[in-house]
């Protein structure tokens, strides 16, 4: 088995097993997906409501995707090695320096052609709000030069709820995949951290569209005063864009 981090051929036999096992369990329904490139690399931007979140998309998505997942799955035998070797790159969701090595082992990933996953969120939502999205993907994007596409999950909340052990059966999800968000359109624009802002709260605006879920200006977790959403939003296409993406120049 390689060494390198990410998902391998395992995660493609599991996807080919298991895909149609859940299939059977749950009805998943996908829409979009027509919109990930055959082939190089790209972010998938995902709310995050359930612990199936990442399953479901792993299991779905035509392609292998390597997924940013807590470092306290390796504190447990039952997922220490099995979780790894499905493509999860653990992060220690403190912050700062600590969360670096990801980071790098997700540009490693995408510099590799692949695909990668990433709740901007940082962390479940257990209240179903939509929170503010964290910078990471948006600095992997820029710096590789690749798309981010967000990504709007209905529904894994009922089948397997935050405290739930285990997952309800029969029960039916929507996985929507949004257009892709280029980081050609944000060179340019300020300082760094402005552009990976601005690239951020577009990808949050859309998931905003495709779940229907109330957004929280505020980082998951954070105590806020208010709850502003984002909706002072300027819908202008990019005149160099000719697929008829939107182009979100500002968030209030």
């Amino acid at each position: 088995m390689s060494d390198a981090p990410g998902a391998n051929k395992l995660q493609a036999r599991t996807r080919s097993i298991l895909g149609p096992v859940a299939s059977r369990l749950w009805t998943i329904d996908t829409v979009g997906y027509e919109r990930l490139p055959a082939d190089g690399p790209a972010i998938l931007c995902p709310n995050h409501i359930s612990f199936l979140d990442s399953a479901f998309l792993m299991l779905t998505v035509p392609r292998n995707i390597s997924f940013v997942g807590k470092a306290e799955y390796m504190d447990s035998w039952k997922t220490k090695f099995l979780f790894p070797a499905l493509g999860m790159i653990p992060i220690d969701r403190s912050g700062g320096s600590k969360s670096q090595a990801a980071l790098d082992a997700a540009e490693q990933v995408l510099c590799r052609g692949e695909l990668f996953g990433i709740f901007p969120e940082g962390t479940r939502s257990r209240d179903g709000t939509l929170y503010k999205g964290r910078t990471g993907a948006a600095r992997l994007a820029m710096k590789i030069g690749c798309p981010i596409f967000p990504v709007g999950i209905v529904g894994t909340d009922i089948i397997q709820p935050c405290d739930a052990k285990v997952p309800k059966l029969r029960k039916q999800c929507t996985i929507t995949i949004g257009r892709p968000i280029r980081p050609q359109r944000y060179a340019g624009r300020g300082s760094d951290h402005l552009a990976w802002r601005s690239m951020m709260d577009e990808v949050m605006f859309e998931i905003r569209e495709m779940t229907g879920q109330t957004y929280r200006d505020v980082y998951a977790g954070q105590a806020d005063t208010e709850t502003p959403e984002p909706s002072k939003v300027a819908n202008v296409t990019d005149e160099s864009d000719t697929t008829g993406e939107r182009s979100l120049v500002g968030v209030g």
